[in-house]
């Protein structure tokens, strides 16, 4: 089953309910042309996303899995590969205790003025009146300098950063003509981290950052360690939030019943943000996993070291979980859904971007009235990364900034 091209993009669900009708785990061929096992359904999620026998280290994967995966190429993927995402117990659980107390609702709630500041500067360069591109116009900004705020990142740097960097995490093979541009920004953003680290030492702040250089200077980290876990909070840490707050607008454009409700009832937004979280998420699949020897997986025999991949919207579409799973309701008994993972490797920012999605939310529903499409959304271009949902540009119309 191949997992690629643009009608895909715009609308994997159809594909997913044929996907869960038929079993829970589907051979299926990813852009690059490797074929890995995908898991739907959310009972088999779940269960996948906390099966001890599954390891993230990119190391479990066969020699099979390493010819075809479109992979970081050397000597970046050991430089900057090696952070919480691609780590396993006991080391995941030591570098992971480095940054959560950074991210506990807590600290999230010390910020949130600051937060909605942030919010509402980006909204006011917006024009007054007529329409903007809500994703060039705030999804693309608003994310990065909140997480700029939360770890430290000067504002001199955080100017700085060409979210075109971005696409480093949608790695191209040898042979693909874009190749060379793909290189050219991994070696830009390898130049910038090694820019942000060196300012921490001339810095004593105790910020996230800081606590992370000490953490390498102090033995906790390897260098490749540190680089690589600063890659994950810029890269990570920031565009799966721009393509939430993307996804979230195309859905509530496409319900303007609900958009309504929500400017009515802005209160009903903490509710809101998990139902639209578990109606269309940004992260659609998780990174690998593998089995370290052939194995059972709810039924299917798999080969050691082929890559096993979880569909977080599958699962949160199943409808022997979710009752009408399809619908947008905002008024669902709350569940727990998987758009933020689950297990071990659950996002260790999510009560972050909660408080940023309903900000985002909140602030744009509140201060543009008349929020509308300024185009036919089925023509929107969806963003080709193969483990996110998102769109790049998102047209609005709206009667006058407040």
């Amino acid at each position: 089953m191949p997992l690629l091209g643009a009608a895909y993009k715009r609308d994997p669900y159809e594909l997913y309910r044929r996907m869960r009708a038929a079993g829970p785990v589907h051979k299926v061929r990813f852009p690059s042309g490797i074929h890995a096992w995908l898991v739907t359904g959310y009972a088999a999620a779940h269960a996948t996303l906390n099966d001890p026998r599954l390891g993230k280290d990119h190391a479990l994967g066969n020699e099979n899995w390493r010819r075809l995966a479109s992979i970081m190429p050397e000597p970046q993927h050991s430089q900057l590969q090696v952070h919480l995402l691609h780590q396993d117990a006991p080391r995941h659980t030591a570098m992971r205790r480095l940054i959560t107390e950074a991210f506990t609702a807590r600290r999230v709630e010390e910020l949130s003025c600051r937060f909605q500041e942030l919010a509402d500067e980006l909204v006011d360069e917006l024009p007054a009146q007529g329409g903007a591109d809500l994703v060039a116009g705030f999804a693309a900004h608003y994310p990065f300098r909140v997480l700029a705020e939360v770890i430290g990142l000067s504002p001199a740097l955080a100017a700085r950063f060409d979210r075109d960097w971005g696409k480093v995490v949608q790695p191209v093979g040898p042979q693909d003509p874009g190749r060379p541009a793909y290189e050219g920004r991994l070696r830009a953003l390898q130049g910038y981290i090694a820019e942000v680290v060196a300012a921490q030492r001339a810095h004593t702040a105790p910020t996230l950052l800081r606590r992370l250089v000490l953490a390498r200077d102090e033995g906790e980290l390897t260098r490749e360690e540190l680089d690589s876990m600063v890659f994950q909070l810029l890269v990570a840490g920031q565009e799966p939030v721009t393509n939430q707050i993307s996804t979230m607008l195309v859905t509530l454009l496409r319900h303007p019943d609900q958009l309504a409700r929500l400017r009515e009832e802005p209160g009903l937004l903490p509710r809101a943000v998990e139902e639209l979280l578990r109606h269309d998420s940004a992260f659609e699949l998780t990174t690998w996993r593998f089995l370290a020897e052939d194995a059972e997986l709810h039924g299917t025999r798999v080969p050691a070291g082929d890559s096993i991949i979880v569909s977080l919207c599958a699962a949160n579409r199943d409808p022997d979980q979710y009752p009408d799973a399809d619908a947008l309701d905002f008024d669902r008994p709350r569940g727990t859904h998987l758009a933020f993972g689950h297990g071990s490797h659950l996002c260790p920012g999510a009560a972050l971007a909660r408080a940023e999605l309903r900000i985002a939310l909140g602030t744009l529903i509140r201060r543009l009235p008349g929020l509308r499409p300024a185009g036919d959304l089925d023509e929107l271009t969806w963003i080709p990364a193969v483990l996110a949902r998102g769109v790049d540009s998102l047209p609005v119309a709206y009667d006058r900034r407040h």
